[in-house]
């Protein structure tokens, strides 16, 4: 872009902010307590006004400005005259401008966005100052609940022992922000968080010069990918949020999780040198999981190279942190014999060490940990780490595995609280040992996923070229699992090296091959899950045990090769649609019963996961019906496996939305039926997401900490027997069952059997758009159609949140709940209402419902919708569908207010609401952008003229600044 002519012009009504400390302009403030968020935005917004008249000139930014002015006195003033003015102004614009303003309020929005976070963070350092009392999704909130319902310290520590909490991380067709632009905003995260400190004058205005370089660079960086994004992009932009945020907030919410513990239940753990008692150290109960790199259902680019790419750099990633942490201790411990005794155990370790020096004879820790660098250099480069930027002392053999390292490293620890060097533990070397115990030397374990028809065709060509079954795929499922039993039971392969097979059976075998490689290299953690997405039948699941026992993953007993001993993978079935949801259960219920599995299970601890999909289950069926059949199928899984003797684990497929089960994580783990976490509980992270939790190393911090606190709560809060209590959930079980069903029936119709309404979504959304950026190695559709069920959930979900339905988070519940509350005449209507209003009062399930549904209503904004239906050529059509989607929007407003007693929407969350508000002053010009580029776009392609760069440029940087500006959207 080149560079305007630029004047030295104050900015016409930009917001001012002076330059003060912290503490001086948080004390002007009084009361207000979000005066100081209020004031980073103006300041962040002052300058962004200053780059952009630098940069671009003044003729920009009094058109910025202009526009700026103008949607604000629309937005907030209801100013029907200012909403013709923005649109006359937006329509004047030339191309260049186009782009600039386009860019303007994006950057406003991610800007916006810093402010809060930074925001979040003062507020609860303001109540961690004040001696608050602990907040709600806090540990020690968690811990005095627990205390005071009389559940015992001894109980919560044996829970931790043996439990596992996982994030995992996923790569999705929305993640929008490249990552020098995440860079850059860290960075100016930094910056801004600074200002909290007591800074001098002239410290804050170098500060501040600062930020308006960032913001500069901000400006001059491109925001949009030009290439595609491939999975090692993926890998490496994953990746990045281990440096900033896991290495070391994970080790740290573990210590601080210890420590509220021992306050609330002291424990009786001493040193051996002092009565002082100190915190029970905890297992690694929370670890990370990733998906990038070995989920392939739908991605042609994943393989058995990508997992491998996977590892090494996980394992680089980890070992880089490892290395630089063993330096810096070594600088760290001078600790010299002269002055004080240690262990002989640490004495022999310096001694094995190749550090000969006379310098530091008496230094037995430094030698020690000499050493311990050079093993674990060598280890790094048998696991193919490259470019070791600091070279060892000398050679030394490599680790076998991390349990070796640790248990050098506890060498360490033991020495120093036995020679009063207890107080040197814990800044670095305690945390370096619990690294090691959480990230191995895979740093995240890594998943692998592949569609159920993909086995199925696979096993019948493997079938079929053994001359076992011609055709597999056309035999009942009764057929199929007498076969697959039986050929689990035969010692010999179905695999021939002399026959040729198709590419898609040699690429998946080799996966599989390559997997076992994994783990005997990175160790059994580094990849330890099999899931089968479309899982419908219980031959799905078998059919990935015969495939491992192809692949030597599946192990039999020496001497009884027709009994199955031992599973490297765990199976895991994904239930994805309505259907299979309604089937999950009876399909757990015969996998269980199978005697060769029954064995499998024992060796996994008599523990099996199951995976539930949020994300196709409400594009199959809705909002409402999505989130009740997830429960229903919770509680019948919990059922079954009590009954089986098995301990459930359910992995959560949430996405960012609240159409794909996004939302709030604690409230929502909350919500779960009694039984369904119990210690044990996995869920995705997903596009932008991860972004918006885990840039800020607080806020990740804070995340983190969320899902330890709610599973804590919701697994070892005692529950309720009371008969009364029980009688009133069945019957919330049972208004609900009937809303869920009428709510279905609103929905199918509109999305599915309503002529057109494909041609609408395709027409008045951006969906074609997206489809074209560079966001994502994974297509945005599994097939190359047109046909919704055909389209994946996240685009899906993702579209409408750009033009500012969010469709999928609220449609049917209206139509369900008026249909039921008008059966029965005006007095029946009345009780049924009270019965809604005792549902979301004390039912935590439905009260996260509607909160979540209160949340996207309030995203949602019909005028700006009305400006993309305008989009559809055909006025019958627009005016028959978005006449549908208007009146249900009414219902569902107009009903959710009645149930919860809330005219306004986020009544209960006045910060999120204001932030909200504010925000769509600044998001209206991109979305009335976006509508007019869309339109010029698909102009020029319908004449079958050259699509112009620029315009699809704009349509492009829209649909970043818009997703930014709703945050959770994808």
């Amino acid at each position: 872009m080149a560079t305007k002519p630029k004047t030295q012009t104050p900015a016409r009504s930009a917001p001012v902010r002076s330059d003060k400390p912290a503490e001086k302009r948080t004390a002007k403030t009084g009361a207000d307590k979000d005066a100081p968020l209020k004031e980073d935005i103006r300041l962040l917004g002052r300058l962004l006004g200053e780059v952009l008249r630098h940069q671009e000139g003044d003729t920009v930014f009094e058109v910025v400005e202009t526009i700026r002015q103008t949607a604000v006195r629309f937005r907030r003033e209801s100013d029907a005259k200012a909403g013709a003015e923005l649109d006359k102004l937006l329509k004047k614009l030339t191309r260049d401008q186009t782009n600039s303003v386009v860019r303007a309020f994006s950057y406003f929005s991610h800007l916006a966005n810093i402010a809060e976070d930074q925001h979040h963070n003062r507020r609860r350092r303001a109540h961690l100052l004040a001696g608050s009392a602990p907040q709600p999704g806090s540990v020690a909130y968690a811990l005095s609940r627990l205390d005071n319902a009389g559940v015992s310290g001894n109980t919560v520590r044996n829970f931790l022992s043996e439990s596992l909490i996982s994030p995992v991380l996923t790569a999705h067709p929305t993640e929008v922000q490249r990552k020098s632009i995440l860079d850059a905003e860290r960075e100016i995260a930094r910056l801004l968080a600074l200002r909290d400190q007591p800074l001098t004058p002239k410290e804050l205005r170098d500060n501040t010069e600062l930020l308006r370089a960032r913001i500069a660079t901000l400006w001059q960086t491109r925001m949009l990918r030009y290439t595609k994004l491939t999975v090692a992009d993926e890998i490496e932009n994953a990746l990045s949020y281990y440096r900033i945020t896991f290495l070391r907030e994970l080790p740290a919410l573990y210590d601080d999780i210890e420590e509220e513990i021992h306050a609330q239940f002291p424990s009786r753990l001493r040193t051996k040198t002092s009565a002082r008692t100190t915190p029970a150290e905890l297992p690694p109960f929370v670890q990370m999981g990733s998906w990038i790199g070995g989920d392939r259902d739908g991605n042609p680019n994943v393989n058995a190279g990508t997992m491998q790419r996977a590892l090494q750099r996980q394992s680089t990633t980890i070992f880089d942190f490892y290395l630089d942490e063993v330096h810096a201790l070594g600088a760290e411990l001078s600790i010299s014999t002269l002055m004080v005794d240690a262990s002989a155990e640490l004495l022999a370790l310096a001694d094995a060490s190749p550090d000969n020096s006379n310098h530091r004879a008496d230094e037995p820790y430094r030698r020690a940990l000499i050493g311990v660098y050079a093993r674990l250099a060598a280890t790094a480069r048998h696991l193919g780490v490259v470019n070791i930027l600091r070279q060892e002392v000398g050679a030394a053999a490599h680790y076998a595995g991390p349990e070796e390292c640790i248990a050098e490293l506890q060498v360490l620890v033991d020495s120093l609280n036995a020679n009063h060097g207890g107080a040197l533990v814990k800044p670095r070397l305690a945390v370096l040992k619990r690294s090691i115990e959480i990230f191995g030397f895979h740093l995240a374990t890594l998943d692998m996923r592949q569609s159920s028809d993909v086995h199925e065709r696979v096993l019948g060509e493997l079938f079929a070229s053994a001359q076992v079954e011609p055709s597999y795929a056309g035999l009942s499922e009764e057929k199929k699992i007498v076969l697959l039993l039986a050929e689990l039971a035969k010692p010999r392969l179905l695999y021939s090296p002399y026959l040729t097979y198709s590419d898609e059976t040699n690429s998946e075998l080799t996966i599989l091959r390559t997997a076992r490689e994994i783990r005997q290299r990175y160790g059994a953690r580094a990849i330890r899950n099999y899931i089968i997405s479309h899982t419908e039948t219980a031959s799905d699941l078998l059919e990935v045990l015969l495939l491992q026992k192809e692949t030597g993953l599946l192990h039999a007993d020496a001497k009884d090769p027709s009994k199955l001993v031992e599973l490297e993978l765990m199976v895991i079935p994904l239930f994805e649609t309505i259907p299979d949801l309604r089937c999950a259960a009876d399909i757990m219920e015969q996998w269980l019963s199978f005697p060769q599995v029954t064995p499998l299970i024992d060796r996994q601890g008599k523990l099996q996961e199951v995976m539930l999909g949020y994300s196709d289950s409400n594009k199959d069926g809705g909002f409402l019906t999505s989130n009740w059949e997830l429960y229903k199928s919770e509680n019948r899984l919990v059922e079954l496996f009590n009954r089986a003797g098995v301990k459930l684990r359910l992995f959560h497929g949430r996405g960012g939305t609240v159409g794909r089960g996004g939302g709030p994580s604690y409230q929502a783990i909350l919500a779960q039926p009694p039984g369904t976490v119990n210690g044990q509980i996995r869920l995705t992270e997903q596009g932008e997401i991860i972004a918006s939790k885990f840039s800020n190393p607080e806020i990740g911090r804070r995340n983190l900490e969320l899902l330890v606190a709610a599973t804590l709560e919701a697994s070892l809060m005692p529950e309720t027997t009371d008969a009364k209590e029980t009688r009133k959930l069945a019957e919330f079980e049972r208004v609900m069952g009937d809303l869920s069903d009428r709510a279905y029936q609103a929905y199918r119709n509109l999305v599915y059997e309503t002529p057109g309404f494909t041609d609408y979504f395709f027409a008045a959304t951006p969906i074609a758009e997206i489809a074209e950026l560079n966001i994502g190695s994974r297509p945005a559709s599994r097939k190359s159609t047109r046909r919704i069920e055909d389209l994946r959930a996240i685009p899906w979900g993702f579209s409408w949140g750009q033009c500012r339905l969010l469709f999928p988070g609220w449609y049917g519940f209206g139509s369900a709940v008026s249909e039921w509350l008008q059966e029965g005449g005006s007095k029946e209507s009345a009780k049924k209402l009270a019965t809604l209003r005792a549902m979301y009062k004390e039912w935590p399930f439905f009260a996260a419902l509607l909160s979540n549904m209160d949340m996207v209503l309030s995203k949602t904004d019909l005028a700006v919708a009305s400006r993309y239906a305008g989009l559809v050529a055909d006025r019958k059509l627009r005016n028959a569908i978005f006449g549908r989607i208007v009146g249900e929007h009414d219902r569902t407003s107009q009903l959710l207010g009645s149930i919860t007693g809330n005219k306004d929407r986020l009544a209960g969350n006045p910060l999120l609401a204001r932030s909200i508000k504010n925000r769509f002053a600044y998001l209206d010009p991109l979305n009335h952008l976006q509508v007019e580029l869309i339109k010029r776009h698909r102009s020029t392609a319908a004449s079958g003229k050259k699509v112009e760069e620029r315009v699809q440029r704009g349509i492009h940087l829209t649909i970043n600044g818009i997703a930014a500006g709703l945050r959770n959207t994808g």
